[in-house]
């Protein structure tokens, strides 16, 4: 399979979006937030494990 490493178009606005908005963070609050992300990434790949033992 080819992946592309790039983003699209939507998610680089979403990602400057977000790097405005975490500028604002207290450290505390960028801690949470980045475990946050990491978990939902975790679960994300935990999805993609499954629907690869299904396929």
């Amino acid at each position: 399979m080819n992946f592309p490493n790039e983003l699209t178009l939507e998610q680089q606005f979403r990602l400057q979006t977000l790097k405005d908005q975490v500028q604002t963070l207290s450290q505390q609050e960028a801690q949470e937030f980045l475990m946050e992300v990491l978990r939902q990434m975790m679960v994300k790949d935990n999805l993609v494990k499954q629907l690869f033992k299904q396929a």
